[in-house]
């Protein structure tokens, strides 16, 4: 099957399930006017983000990986009253072009917006006892993915929801010798999640708009 055929089948979804509203849409537009990556989720892997965290009931969410807030909203409009998500982005104008999105979408007094390296931000979301979080979304540089999960681990409790995005790469994993540092990242997170204990974690595939990737999830069962 070609990738015409994943993207069909999606739109099929999203017109039946997703629907994006004006906020959504204008968020997706921002980020081409803006000139950020094309690489935010889909419309209807937002839906499923929003589904998943609505699950957990958060009061409180961490993002790893803001872009220009589309999955931001997604997470947001998932949280508890009076909940609060922060979001982690290393580049100071994709920070600013979400910032405005959360002001268009309503959600500028729930969602805080931390810039800076998250490899740093997370040390001081510990020290500043913000967490725990009840679902935390890793969608940034993959090369550090493990570092990413082991501070999501540190910032979680029992039943904290973890997701981690684009760790299949077209199938990349299974090449044993790949020197692609965004491969070599997700094979680290996925063997440091089979080997923690405490968690009950999975690996599924996704196909669709954005071609053959996948999500990792882990529950944390318990505080190691």
């Amino acid at each position: 099957m070609e990738n015409s055929v994943f993207g069909a089948v999606d739109e099929f979804i999203n017109n039946l399930f997703v629907q994006e509203d004006e906020v959504l849409v204008q968020t997706q537009k921002s980020i081409i006017d803006g000139n950020l990556p094309h690489i935010s989720i889909s419309e209807n892997q937002g839906k499923f983000l929003h589904m998943l965290a609505k699950l957990v009931q958060p009061q409180k969410i961490l993002e790893m990986g803001t872009l220009g807030g589309y999955s931001t909203i997604w997470l947001a409009r998932a949280l508890q009253k009076g909940g609060r998500l922060i979001s982690l982005e290393f580049d100071p104008h994709h920070a600013d072009v979400a910032m405005k999105n959360m002001v268009n979408a309503g959600l500028s007094d729930q969602v805080t917006i931390r810039v800076g390296k998250a490899l740093e931000q997370l040390p001081l979301l510990k020290q500043e006892g913000i967490g725990p979080f009840d679902f935390i979304f890793i969608d940034a540089d993959k090369e550090p993915y493990a570092e990413y999960f082991e501070w999501a681990l540190q910032l979680s409790r029992p039943g904290t929801l973890i997701v981690a995005d684009n760790v299949i790469r077209e199938g990349k994993i299974l090449d044993e010798n790949s020197t692609d540092s965004n491969v070599i990242g997700v094979k680290r997170l996925m063997n440091r999640m089979a080997e923690t204990r405490g968690i009950t974690a999975t690996v599924f595939q996704t196909i669709g708009s954005k071609g053959h990737d996948g999500m990792a999830m882990a529950i944390v069962n318990e505080i190691m």
